[in-house]
């Protein structure tokens, strides 16, 4: 990955001259952010799996053993619980503080099909709405110094026989008579509205909710590192209401169902950099919380750093919402490559009159892309359901975009009119191939500068209809 980044860098600098706009000036917080963020260590103490009895072979349940080797690091002060090469079986696997869980090059972690090896219920966050469900499948509450590192592979074991049909869609294996997650979703959506204590939520068995791969919740001081995930449930990598963050050169390859890449939710500092995204739904999705759960608490998603990675099939490369409700702010994203027929947008902000929500502050620039199918850049404040929550969506900043063959359109917008998009800026960018450059309603203050659509220069963002 790290020679196609270079490519694509110098790609970028042969394209298009550079310039200097007004709308720089934000990133200068970028390094003072990054600065906040610091990876844990841990002491130079291991403690493998097979001396706790993990049996390799992918046939035999490892689950105590992955319990008992994390229960030891702790209880000894902190160190590595490290699986060898192989293929260990597991249910459930839940961090301590001052662990890390370390999978060494060739071992894989294989989780188990059977739905009971992810109980008893535990607090957790389902689509922005908490509730109590079947744990994550790596899963930590309020702890620090935790991380899960190493060349090894979690594998989710999921497939269209198992955990996807849940979603419902014939598509990945929902045959009619099958159990399926819409009576649950809408129950919890009506909890929700309701305000019942997230503690009364009970679902789990019956019920259908996917668990989550990977759902650190409340906690500090995070590394995900070097990781390959793979096949997974339903959203990989989802830090909720979690602080100093570090994502580093992980690779998520799995199509199914809402298989989101990395989730950052009401979380703060965060630092996703060197990886790769192939999924099923959005790459990278940062989010703070559905309708009155996301009000409630109002955590906003912040200073999260994005850089050095590239996309493939995605609903959306960079993505902000949609269970926004908390909001979002300082978001940057800088030196990625994106490019498959199956990437729906680049950047993407969708919310909704029910969600609400400030998203603010976004800044992209040196992005490379080689074709994308729906739009480059989409604002959408009418995603799902409406409500009495106006969102606002202001202060998004696109510098040095470069499509070699777009997608439909260049830019969409459909917002209100009593709150248009905010201060959009585009500068130094070309993108090439659209069939229709603008398909938008409500802005204002929009700047276009140095911006080529379809080799034409365009000095302004154009109006085109009411789309709502």
């Amino acid at each position: 990955m790290k020679n196609l980044f270079l490519l694509g860098l110098l790609v970028l600098i042969g394209c298009k001259p550079s310039m200097t706009t007004e709308t720089t000036d934000g990133w200068d917080m970028l390094e003072e952010i990054r600065a906040q963020i610091i990876a844990p260590q841990f002491p130079d103490h291991n403690f493998l799996i097979t001396d706790y009895g993990a049996v390799e072979g992918g046939e035999t349940k490892s689950t105590q053993a992955f319990t008992d080797a994390i229960a030891a690091c702790h209880e000894a002060g902190g160190g590595r619980v490290v699986v060898p090469a192989g293929v260990y079986l597991t249910g459930a696997i839940h961090l301590l503080s001052n662990v890390n869980l370390h999978l060494e090059e060739g071992a894989t972690i294989q989780f188990s099909r059977d739905p009971k090896d992810y109980l008893p219920l535990v607090f957790s966050r389902w689509e922005g709405m908490e509730l109590m469900n079947y744990s994550p499948f790596v899963y930590a509450y309020e702890q620090e110094n935790i991380a899960v590192t190493g060349l090894g592979t979690l594998d989710g074991n999921s497939d269209m026989e198992n955990w996807w049909p849940w979603c419902g869609a014939k598509k990945f294996g929902w045959e009619e008579g099958m159990g399926k997650q819409t009576p649950a979703r809408n129950q919890l959506h009506q909890m929700v509205a309701d305000e019942v204590p997230a503690t009364e939520r009970l679902f789990g068995e019956g019920h259908y909710l996917r668990p989550q791969f990977v759902q650190f919740y409340k906690c500090k001081n995070i590394l995900i590192e070097g990781i390959t995930l793979i096949n997974s449930p339903m959203w990989n990598i989802h830090p909720v209401l979690s602080e100093n963050i570090t994502v580093d050169r992980v690779r998520i390859i799995t199509l199914g169902p809402n298989n989101d890449g990395c989730n950052p939710e009401a979380c703060k500092n965060v630092l996703i950099k060197d990886s790769y995204f192939d999924t099923g739904d959005d790459c990278i999705a940062i989010k703070s919380g559905r309708n009155e759960d996301g009000r409630n608490i109002g955590r906003p998603s912040e200073n999260i750093i994005i850089e050095g990675c590239e996309m493939k099939e995605g609903h959306g490369g960079v993505v902000i919402g949609s269970e926004i409700s908390g909001g979002a702010r300082n978001i940057f994203a800088q030196d990625l490559i994106m490019s498959s027929p199956n990437l729906d947008r680049v950047l993407r902000i969708k919310t909704s009159s029910k969600r609400g929500g400030v998203v603010e502050n976004v800044y992209m620039r040196n992005v490379s892309v080689g074709t994308y199918k729906e739009a480059a850049v989409r604002f959408n404040m009418f995603y799902e359901e409406e409500g009495d929550h106006i969102p606002t969506i202001r202060n998004i900043y696109v510098d040095n975009l470069h499509v070699e063959d777009g997608g439909k359109y260049a830019v969409m917008i459909n917002a209100y009119e009593s709150s248009p998009v905010v201060n959009f800026q585009m500068t130094n960018s070309s993108i090439n191939g659209v069939e229709i450059p603008f398909k938008t309603n409500y802005f204002t203050n929009s700047i276009f500068q140095n911006v080529l659509i379809n080799g034409q220069k365009v000095d302004s963002l154009q109006q085109t209809e009411d789309l709502k």
